[in-house]
């Protein structure tokens, strides 16, 4: 009977450690899920960021290439204020001379 007894303590005890291990091994499966759905989420954030990096980049080229068009709109404005200041002082010259022959 004593061996009856130290077998059925021994059955327990196995059976103790071993719900003791299933309990732990499920509280490790819980981080790791945790962990992975984490990473998951860390993925989904990278590539959002890439993604609004791709079309911040293509605006700031969009924006790039207006101003280099806004340079050279400001260049042609800029050489016609020259000819119409031109033009300005050569009619000033050409009323003075009016004037001139009107005496």
């Amino acid at each position: 009977m004593a061996s009856a007894e130290t077998q059925s303590r021994f059955g327990q005890s196995v059976k103790g450690l071993l719900s003791d291990k299933v309990t732990s091994c499920s509280g490790d499966v819980i981080a790791l899920t945790r962990q992975v759905l984490k990473g998951s989420r860390s993925q989904e954030l990278l590539s959002q960021a890439a993604r609004n990096m791709v079309i911040q980049e293509d605006a700031i080229l969009h924006s790039e290439d207006s101003l280099r068009k806004m340079s050279i709109i400001t260049t042609h404005l800029q050489y016609q204020q020259e000819a119409i200041q031109k033009n300005v002082e050569h009619s000033k010259n050409l009323q003075d001379q009016l004037r001139h022959l009107m005496k």
